[in-house]
């Protein structure tokens, strides 16, 4: 197992900023150098303990399915090693876990999918009858798979919790042409990979997904893509309406943490070895499972 890395400490590049999970570096005017880190965050808060091997997971997986949609939607990728972007001495830093990416100008807006009724959603219907104001049929149980999945959007947010937003609160920021075209092109996405999940096993119950713009105003698909980071998990031969299904994604960190008394706004517990490496066995068995590899590192 590898030693995890919590914050890189490049110096060949200039620093913009550290994500909750991502360190992001100037390599020039275009391009960014995004490196991905074993740091987790769950409810919007860094955990102190990384996850080894996590930001390399989640860079491989991005990888596979950026390649496998590029031909439906444009993305972020420029094809550049990162390794040729900073020092000799700094290259073990990025070898796996980086990416050198197009710089562009992020939406603020996070394009979350739902296809089933769970989380956040679950809260959100029970309470309203609806998931960010789409109505829903009475008497749905948790864990439930929609009809069709639906598109409820989130403010992003650099510190704190995102807020979910209705689609009018949406175009209220975006403008309604911007707005329907993220709609239409996140569904278009989620489907395709949900379908492919399903073939491997897997029920990808919601994601999210963000968008850059380019100078001429192209919608380009950034950040990461149908990860454990990002998606929520469930394995198909283990799931049930009612429940809320063992997870491969991070879920089980949060299961973990919610069942202690922390109160999501003070500084959040250590996590015990046993959830760091069963959290750990979780991310490689979800790159294993949709990407047919073994995991080489």
């Amino acid at each position: 197992m590898a030693t995890p890395l919590f914050e890189t400490s490049i110096k060949s590049l200039p620093l913009l900023g550290r994500g909750k999970v991502r360190d992001i570096y100037a390599v020039d005017d275009d391009k960014l150098l995004i490196v991905t880190s074993d740091r987790l965050s769950a409810f919007d808060v860094i955990l102190p303990d990384p996850i080894p091997d996590k930001g390399k997971v989640l860079v491989a997986l991005a990888n596979f399915w950026f390649e496998r949609l590029g031909h439906i939607i444009p993305n972020q990728l420029t094809g550049i090693d990162p390794e040729t972007v900073v020092a000799a001495d700094e290259r073990e830093q990025v070898r796996g876990r980086a990416l050198v990416v197009k710089r562009l100008k992020p939406l603020p807006i996070e394009a979350v999918v739902r296809g089933y009724v769970i989380g956040s959603g679950w809260k959100d219907y029970q309470a309203t009858g609806a998931i960010c104001g789409i109505p829903l049929p009475a008497g749905m149980q948790e864990s439930a798979e929609l009809e069709a999945p639906i598109f409820t959007p989130a403010t992003k947010a650099e510190t704190g919790h995102d807020e979910n937003i209705t689609f009018a609160r949406m175009v209220e920021i975006v403008g309604r042409e911007t707005a329907e075209t993220l709609r239409e092109r996140s569904l278009d996405v989620f489907r395709r990979g949900r379908d492919y999940a399903r073939q491997r096993g897997i029920i990808i119950a919601d994601t999210k997904f963000e968008f850059g713009r380019c100078d001429d105003g192209q919608l380009i698909l950034i950040d990461e893509v149908l990860t454990p980071d990002s998606s929520r998990f469930w394995p198909a031969d283990r799931y049930a309406v009612g429940t809320s299904p063992p997870s491969f994604d991070k879920q089980f960190v949060r299961d973990w943490l919610s069942a202690t008394d922390w109160d999501k706004n003070s500084p959040p517990p250590e996590l015990p070895d046993d959830v760091v490496a069963k959290t750990r066995a979780k991310y490689i068995e979800a790159y294993e499972r949709l990407t047919g590899q073994t995991f080489p590192w």
